[in-house]
């Protein structure tokens, strides 16, 4: 029996990472064997097996073989005549078909991956097992994403020849967002989207977005000139921020693609075009509620934020009352107020337009913050008279009314 440290983990060593997860494959050995040793298995097909004490995952070594056109229509051969060749060609990518051999501090490297990641490439191993998995497109793009990778022009290329042919529509929903939300926790989520668009996979997955490169912006609203590179310098500027506000930021403007330049001088009523585009992406996608709806919030309401400073009253108590849920929700008026910066930010040059918008930004955001307090600090006990009060049906009104006007 011979054990390896494979994967992610060995690629991480060679970065200079600490890795984060350990994965192990097993050559020379039998399940039984494995058993016999204390190895508990997971799943009746798959040979994986959770290490008795720090359950890391330790693989009997193996060729797999395509069964039907889905990415999970395989067959497993393995045994202990499996060989560390045989074994590799199954991988994915040339930076995750690394081995290291503890008991000799060495990395055994079968297919150039220690070379490709000194190039930051990202590198098929084996054409015909890629081809085999249209799952793989999609792990480019967030491998391009995750590491800041380019990715190698024949790996590029037969991606698009995959996507050309279709294959990609055999993908199930709950498989694309994985990759998808993975890939927004990512600081280069911009790059997964520029890949997907590259190879033609965001045609497939996000026809919506894809549509954002053929609508034109005023140059002096947006000297990028057109929305799709708009989302992508939105998303650049957001990239410390959580895997729910990238996503809002990704499909803020999708609205654009009902209002075009060419019929309005502006994208007038896009926030509210944008609303039943992301909703028939959530529902595609299987997209989870969280994520859909603080998406909503952001695509309805950013344009509204710019208004702020100079908003009446009672438009901006109601305004305030729906980004923070009734004054309920700080941590959602703080993740709103950072997507509407995103926005403003996300621009090409610096004219003075920019220089405007951004200071609406932060008047907006100061007066939100403001009366946010004001509004969570405010007690029924401060009215007025407040012992006195009959405490029926109507004194909530009257205490709604007396918090408003505490409002400025």
């Amino acid at each position: 029996m011979k054990i390896y440290l494979v994967g992610g983990a060995v690629r991480d060593m060679v970065l200079g990472d600490s890795p984060h997860d350990y994965d192990y494959v097993v050559f020379g050995t039998t399940p039984k064997e494995m058993e016999t040793n204390g190895f508990i298995r997971v799943g009746k097909d798959f040979p994986v097996f959770l290490h008795p004490i720090t359950h890391d995952e330790y693989a009997l070594a193996r060729k797999e073989v395509k069964t039907g056109a889905k990415h999970t229509d395989f067959k497993f051969v393995f045994g202990p005549d499996i060989t560390p060749e045989e074994d590799m060609q199954r991988r994915d990518f040339t930076c995750n078909a690394l081995m290291y051999d503890k008991e000799n501090n060495q990395i055994i490297d079968l297919v150039g991956g220690i070379d490709d990641i000194k190039k930051r490439i990202i590198r098929h191993v084996n054409t015909e097992h890629f081809i085999e998995d249209p799952l793989r497109v999609l792990r480019m793009c967030r491998f391009a994403a995750k590491l800041d990778f380019e990715i190698a022009p024949e790996t590029m290329k037969l991606a698009r020849d995959m996507t050309r042919t279709g294959i990609l529509s055999h993908l199930t929903p709950e498989r694309i967002w994985k990759e998808i939300e993975t890939a927004l926790k990512t600081e280069h989520f911009d790059k997964f989207i520029r890949t997907m668009r590259e190879c033609g996979a965001l045609r497939v997955v996000l026809p919506e977005v894809n549509k954002l490169w053929d609508i034109p912006e005023r140059t002096d609203y947006h000297p990028e000139g057109n929305s799709g590179e708009h989302t992508m310098l939105v998303l650049k500027q957001g990239y410390n921020l959580s895997p729910k506000i990238k996503f809002a930021l990704l499909l803020h403007d999708i609205g654009k693609i009902d209002t075009p330049i060419d019929i309005l001088p502006r994208h007038i009523g896009h926030d509210k075009a944008g609303l039943q585009h992301i909703e028939k992406i959530c529902d595609r996608l299987k997209v989870p509620n969280k994520y859909r709806d603080f998406a909503l919030l952001v695509a309805k309401n950013h344009m509204r934020f710019h208004s702020v400073p100079n908003m009446r009253k009672g438009r901006f108590i109601s305004f305030l009352e729906e980004i923070t849920d009734k004054f309920r929700n700080g941590k959602q008026m703080i993740d709103f107020m950072r997507a509407c910066k995103c926005d403003s930010f996300g621009r090409g040059s610096s004219p003075q337009f920019q220089d405007q918008k951004n200071e609406e930004v932060f008047e907006a955001a100061r007066r939100c913050l403001h009366n946010y307090r004001i509004q969570r600090t405010v007690k029924a006990i401060d009215m007025p008279n407040f012992e006195s009060l009959t405490k029926d049906k109507t004194f909530k009104d009257k205490f709604l009314q007396f918090r408003a006007e505490k409002i400025i």
